[in-house]
């Protein structure tokens, strides 16, 4: 069948401009289909630093993204756990990057996605709006294109060698990859929020950074994007739905009221008139990933393959991620350096390493809240994880996952998340004391495991490549060259 690409890549969000740059930087035809016109709405402000100074480098976007004057986010603020005045933790983890890149930024989205489609399209990328896919093209076992609908109403079809779903977590074409998605019961939430113009902001140096608070019916995030704009968002349990599905906005004003240490930022601040910021929005059972990640010809990444929970802001990180191991199984499948299986398991390894550290780290950082009369907080205990969702994610996980001793068997994960989850705990407790010289997060395997990547992926950015050899994701596994983009065999192998 003659391909008219190489690559169709279906969403222009930053999973999907990630991987149609990351392409077409190697010279490859690349067409990417976007159903919305950009700019548009989107949730997922707070950014990690691995995609500020990992990512947006190695695309050629790191530069642009800091002239667009996002607020700096130097950490966390939290009050979680058991002390009962917020804490910091700083994205300052090791001392092998630079100063100047142990910071990330809130962005609005809007603005954030629209300058990386927009990077896509000057190294090359065809770039087609309004054009939402409506379903894949297969001959045999083989994706070998996508079906679409043009801005003026006509069907097309276009065909590739390699096809990259990138649609999000409303994606009409997953379903093509490992079937129905896995949904966590665990990290089953729902969230409802919305926005104010303007808010109290945390002392400095941490005025930019991203607030967490636990309260009794779950936990609030308060995000600072301008000095008239935050976003707010209430993460609570399912039983809820019902007075959210109601009236969304009196059920977050609700919640707002319910914990005192956001509530207090918000006094006499008015909520966002302007557009898309005016509305209330609702997202439920959002937790989920797939039991496959790749079939020939086509692979998932971003929210269009997994998502775990946004109290670690971990959503753009995990989908660009994700989006740039994708393209480098495509640039060494074209250029024929490595077989197309054998880069997509790699694909395929890291992308559930990284989901596994991330829940790794979730599962012990719920656990260690210390609300135990509430609801939500009485069944986000590790002994209450149900064991058809450990026994899912320890297939998930293959052995690849940070405790690769402790997925051997179903039985040994929940000991290892009690374990991870008191250290992790203690740890915060001598971090709220500031007794140590050291910042304690880093004396836990679970933080080191969860950042291990980002710092990795910056290194590749800053320095070509990784300072230490890391482990490969699987036997015999692949290398990354300099620039980021492709992989290679290890020497030997």
């Amino acid at each position: 069948m003659t391909s008219d690409y190489d690559l169709v890549v279906v969403g222009g969000g930053p999973a999907g401009s990630t991987a149609a740059t990351a392409v077409a930087l190697r010279g490859h035809r690349v067409l990417l289909l976007e159903r919305e016109t950009f700019p548009r709405y989107q949730i997922g402000e707070s950014l990690l630093p691995a995609t500020v100074h990992g990512l947006c480098r190695i695309l050629g976007v790191a530069d642009e993204v800091a002239r667009a004057g996002f607020t700096v986010k130097r950490g966390g603020t939290m009050r979680w756990g058991r002390a009962a005045e917020p804490w910091q933790f700083s994205f300052s983890m090791t001392p092998r990057l630079p100063e100047p890149t142990a910071t990330a930024f809130q962005v609005e989205r809007s603005r954030f996605d629209e300058i990386l489609l927009r990077n896509a399209e000057r190294v090359g990328v065809e770039v087609r709006e309004g054009s939402p896919v409506r379903r894949v093209i297969t001959e045999g076992e083989r994706v070998h294109g996508v079906e679409y609908t043009d801005p003026d109403g006509t069907a097309r079809t276009t065909h590739a060698r390699f096809v990259i779903d990138a649609s999000g977590n409303t994606s009409r074409i997953h379903g093509k990859v490992g079937g129905a998605r896995v949904y966590s019961d665990f990290f089953r939430n729902l969230a409802v929020f919305g926005y104010y113009a303007g808010g109290t902001r945390l002392p400095a140096p941490n005025s930019g950074n991203i607030f967490c608070a636990a309260f009794d019916a779950g936990w609030l995030w308060y995000i600072p994007l301008r000095d008239d704009l935050t976003s707010v968002g209430a993460v609570i349990s399912p039983e809820h739905y019902a007075a959210v599905q109601h009236d969304p906005r009196a059920a977050w004003q609700d919640m707002i009221k319910a914990c005192p240490q956001v509530a207090r930022l918000l006094t006499d601040v008015p909520v966002a008139t302007e557009p898309p910021y005016d509305q209330v929005r609702v997202r439920k059972d959002y937790s989920y990933w797939k039991k496959s990640l790749w079939t020939p010809g086509m692979a998932l990444v971003g929210d269009a393959a997994c998502f775990v929970d946004p109290v670690l802001s971990s959503g753009v990180h995990l989908a660009t991620y994700g989006a740039l191991l994708a393209a480098r199984a495509v640039n060494s499948a074209l250029d024929g350096s490595v077989p197309e299986e054998r880069g997509f398991a790699e694909f395929e390894a890291r992308y559930r390493r990284e989901y596994s550290v991330f829940y790794d780290f979730l599962i012990a950082f719920y656990d260690m809240e210390r609300n135990e009369d509430s609801y939500f907080w009485a069944a986000k205990k590790v002994t209450e994880v149900d064991i058809d969702e450990v026994a899912a994610f320890a297939e998930l996980a293959g052995g690849v996952a940070s405790g690769d001793e402790a997925v051997g068997a179903t039985g040994r994960l929940g000991t290892y998340w009690t374990a991870a989850a008191a250290q992790l705990d203690t740890a915060v407790h001598r971090l709220t004391t500031g007794e140590d010289r050291v910042n304690p997060l880093l004396s836990t395997q679970i933080v080191t495991d969860t950042f291990h990547t980002g710092n990795t992926l910056q290194e590749q950015a800053l320095y070509g490549g990784p300072l230490d050899d890391s482990a490969p994701a699987i036997q015999d596994g692949l290398t990354v060259t300099a620039d980021g983009l492709s992989w290679v065999g290890r020497a030997g192998h």
